[in-house]
C-alpha cells in the first residue's frame, strides 16, 4: 500500500506545485472548521487511494502564495489502529506536507498533547492549534501559550475556529513558519526505553521522512507498515536490525507498551506543569451540563423524544411534508404550473403520443418535476436544515455515546448513529458514510439496517403527512418499523462472524448554532441531493413512459396484482412499488397520488405505507451498495429486503384485518 500511495504522490505532485498543509489531530477538534476557513469553496473529497477512506483537499491562497490544503481523517497516535488513522499517516509519510497543523482541544490539553510530541519527535514541521478556546475560558481554564511554545519549540497558537478567532495567526504562522530551517528535537524517556531506542538507531542507514528514533519506537511497537517501509529501504542491512527489534520486543513484551505510554504522559505531565492551570472549583457551564445530561439515559432518551418529535414529526413531517408541500405541488404544481405547461406543449407538439412524454400521466413535467420539485424538495430541505442544526450543536456525538450500548445488540456502536441518522436524509449518502465505521462486519450490518428499515427524508415525510390523517396508523407503522429493526438487528448480530470493535469519541463543546453554518451545510446537501434526484425521477418518468407506450408497464403491473392482493391493496398500489424502485421517495409519492384519489382506506395505506418503507433499496441506493459492499453483498441484501417487505406485509394485514384495528 505505501508503495502505491508513493506512486500516486508523485503523479500528485507533478501536476499540483502548491505548498501542502495537512491538517491532523482527534476526531471533532475543528480540523474541518478550520479547513473551511482556510479553504473557502474550493474543495474536492475523494476515496484515498486504495482505501474506501475519505479526504477533502482544497485551495487557499495564504499571504499571496497558492497552497494546497488536506484534511486528514481523525488520528489519536502515529501508531495506527484504524484504517482512518493509517490514512492520516500515509499523508504525513508520503506526501511530505510543508506544514503539519495540529489541532487539539483546550479543554484536553493533557491528553491530546502526546500525539504532539510524537510528531515533533517524526521531525515534521508542526504548528500547534489549540483550539476550542473559548469554552475552556468559560469552564475558568487558563492556559499559558507562550511557556507552552517555549516548551514545545514550535509556533503554539490559541484559536476559537467555529467563531473565526486565531484564523488570521494561523494564516500568518503558516507563510512564516514553512521558511524556517528544522531541527529534530527529542524529549527525555527512561533509561532503558532510551538504550533500546538508541541501539535499534544506530542499526538503521537509510533516508527517511521522519527521525529515525520516532521509527525506532514504531518498530518496536511492531508497526508493520513501518516495517515494511524500513525492509525496503534498508535492504541487506535489514536481517539484523529486525532481530535486534525482535529481542528488544520479545525482552520487554509484557510492559513496552505500557512503560512508553506512561512515559510519555509523564513528559506531557512536566510539559504543561504552570502552562495549563484549573480553577479550584471548575466552573460548570450551561453548555456541559446540558452535555452531560445528553449522554444519560434518565435524561438523554426524554431529550432524543423532544428532538425527534420536534424536529422529524412537527417540522420536517408537519411543516415541510406539509405546509409547503401542500403550497408547491398543488397551488403552484397542479393549479397553475402543469395546466399552463399542457397548453403549451400541445400548442408546440402536435403528436399525442410525444405530449405524453413530458405533460402526460408518467410525464416528465407533469410527474417527474412535480414530484422532484413540488413534494420531494421541500421535504428533503427541512430534513437537512434540521440535521445541520443539531451537526452544528455538538448532539451527534453525544447522542452516538448515548445509543453505544443498545447499539452493541445488533452488532454495531454508537459510531453507526451517524449514518443511521444521515440515512432518515438519503439512505443513498448515508450508505456511503458506513464506511466510516470500523470494520467490514459493523459496515455490512448498517448498510443491511439502512436499507431495511430507514425511511429517507422524502419517504418518511410524505408517510407521516399521510398517516398522520387515520387515527392510530402512524403508531402502527411506527411499532412495525421499530421491530422490524430490532429483530433483523439481533439476527445479523449473531449470524456475521466477527466482533465489535470497542468505541471511544471525542465530545465537542455544545454550543449555539451559527446560522451561516447551518445555511452553508444545508445548501451544500441539497446541491448534492437535488442534482441526483433530478436526473433520476426525468429518467423514471421516460422509463415510466415507454412502458406505457410499449405496454410492458401494464404487464408488470399486472404481473404484481396478485402480490398486491396477498397485502390486500389494490391493484393501482402496484404502481407505487414500480415508483419505489426507482426511488423510495418516488414510491411515497406515488402513495400520495392513491390517497388523493381515495383508493386506499386507513388499513391499506398503513400496510402498503410498511412494506413500501421496507421495499428493496431504490436504484441509487443499490448501486452505492454495490460499490461499497461489492454484488454478492448488495444483491443478497436486496433479494432479502424484498422477500422480508412483502412477507411483512402480509402479516400485517392479516393481523388488522382479524384484529380490526384500523378498520
Amino acid at each position: 500500500m505505501a508503495t502505491s500511495c508513493h506512486k500516486v504522490t508523485e503523479d500528485l505532485r507533478s501536476v499540483n506545485s502548491a505548498r501542502k498543509v495537512a491538517l491532523v489531530g482527534n476526531p471533532n477538534v475543528g480540523k474541518s472548521v478550520l479547513f473551511n476557513a482556510l479553504t473557502g469553496a474550493y474543495v474536492t473529497v475523494s476515496n484515498y487511494p486504495g482505501t474506501s477512506v475519505e479526504v477533502s483537499r482544497g485551495n487557499a491562497v495564504i499571504q499571496g502564495e497558492n497552497w494546497q490544503v488536506i484534511d486528514t481523517p481523525g488520528m489519536y497516535s502515529i501508531h495506527t489502529i484504524t484504517e482512518e488513522e493509517r490514512v492520516a499517516r500515509e499523508i504525513l509519510l508520503h506526501e511530505t506536507p510543508d506544514i503539519v497543523l495540529h489541532v487539539l482541544d483546550a479543554r484536553n490539553l493533557e491528553r491530546m498533547l502526546a500525539m504532539t510530541i510524537q510528531l515533533i519527535e517524526a521531525n515534521l514541521p508542526v504548528i500547534l492549534i489549540v483550539n476550542i478556546m473559548d469554552e475552556a475560558e468559560r469552564m475558568g481554564l487558563k492556559i499559558d501559550l507562550e511557556l507552552l511554545q517555549a516548551r514545545l519549540g514550535i509556533p503554539v497558537i490559541g484559536a476559537a475556529t467555529a467563531r473565526k478567532r486565531g484564523l488570521e495567526e494561523i494564516r500568518s504562522a503558516i507563510n512564516s513558519y514553512g521558511m524556517l530551517p528544522r531541527t529534530e528535537r527529542r524529549f527525555p524517556y527512561g533509561r532503558i526505553l532510551e538504550h533500546d531506542i538508541n541501539q535499534v538507531v544506530g542499526l538503521m542507514k537509510g533516508e527517511y521522512l521522519l527521525s529515525l528514533s520516532s521509527l525506532a519506537i514504531l518498530l518496536l511497537q511492531q508497526d508493520e507498515e513501518i516495517t515494511d517501509i524500513v525492509r525496503n529501504r534498508e535492504g541487506d542491512r535489514y536481517p539484523v536490525l529486525a532481530e535486534m527489534v525482535r529481542e528488544k520486543a520479545f525482552e520487554r513484551r509484557e510492559s513496552f507498551h505500557l512503560d512508553l505510554s506512561l512515559q510519555r504522559n509523564s513528559i506531557v505531565k512536566n510539559i504543561i506543569n504552570g502552562v495549563f492551570i484549573s480553577p479550584d472549583k471548575r466552573v460548570i457551564t450551561p453548555s456541559e451540563r446540558l452535555s452531560n445530561w445528553s449522554v444519560r439515559p434518565m435524561t438523554g432518551i426524554p431529550m432524543l423524544l423532544v428532538v425527534l418529535y420536534f424536529g422529524l414529526y412537527k417540522f420536517v413531517g408537519e411543516f415541510g411534508a406539509g405546509t409547503v408541500v401542500d403550497l408547491l405541488e398543488k397551488q403552484i404544481f397542479v393549479e397553475r404550473v402543469n395546466p399552463w405547461m399542457v397548453t403549451v406543449i400541445k400548442g408546440l407538439i402536435p403528436w399525442e403520443i410525444i405530449q405524453e412524454l413530458f405533460v402526460g400521466e408518467y410525464g416528465i413535467i407533469t410527474l417527474g418535476i412535480r414530484y422532484a420539485v413540488g413534494i420531494i424538495l421541500p421535504i428533503v430541505a427541512t430534513f437537512f436544515i434540521f440535521f445541520s442544526f443539531l451537526e452544528d450543536t455538538g448532539y451527534f456525538p453525544r447522542l452516538a455515546l448515548l445509543v453505544d450500548r443498545l447499539f452493541k445488540y445488533f452488532g454495531l456502536t454508537g459510531r453507526a448513529v451517524i449514518p443511521m441518522v444521515l440515512g432518515f436524509g438519503c439512505d443513498t449518502m448515508a450508505t456511503m458514510v458506513t464506511r466510516t465505521l470500523e470494520t467490514v462486519r459493523e459496515r455490512v450490518i448498517a448498510t443491511l439496517l439502512l436499507a431495511l428499515a430507514i425511511p429517507c427524508s422524502a419517504q418518511l415525510g410524505v408517510i407521516i403527512a399521510l398517516l398522520a390523517k387515520a387515527p392510530g396508523a402512524l403508531a402502527v407503522w411506527s411499532v412495525c418499523l421499530l421491530l422490524i429493526f430490532v429483530l433483523v438487528g439481533l439476527l445479523a448480530a449473531r449470524v456475521m462472524p466477527g466482533e465489535a470493535p470497542m468505541f471511544y469519541m471525542e465530545l465537542p463543546p455544545m454550543r449555539l448554532p451559527q446560522l451561516s453554518n447551518v445555511l452553508t451545510k444545508t445548501y451544500t446537501r441539497m446541491q448534492w441531493y437535488f442534482l441526483e434526484i433530478l436526473p433520476l425521477f426525468v429518467i423514471a418518468s421516460v422509463l415510466l413512459w415507454l412502458g406505457k407506450v410499449t405496454g410492458f408497464f401494464g404487464t408488470a403491473v399486472n404481473a404484481m396484482t396478485p402480490v398486491m392482493a396477498s397485502i390486500g391493496l389494490p391493484k393501482e398500489a402496484a404502481v407505487a412499488f414500480i415508483f419505489g424502485f426507482f426511488r423510495r421517495d418516488y414510491g411515497a409519492a406515488g402513495l400520495y397520488d392513491l390517497q388523493t384519489k381515495g383508493l386506499l382506506d386507513a388499513r391499506q395505506l398503513t400496510v402498503a405505507a410498511v412494506t413500501l418503507t421496507l421495499f428493496i433499496p431504490c436504484v441509487a441506493q443499490f448501486l452505492v451498495m454495490k460499490k461499497e459492499r461489492g454484488w454478492k453483498v448488495a444483491g443478497g441484501i436486496g433479494i432479502f429486503v424484498s422477500l422480508l417487505a412483502f412477507g411483512s406485509g402480509y402479516l400485517l394485514n392479516t393481523f388488522l384485518l382479524f384484529t380490526g384495528i384500523l378498520a
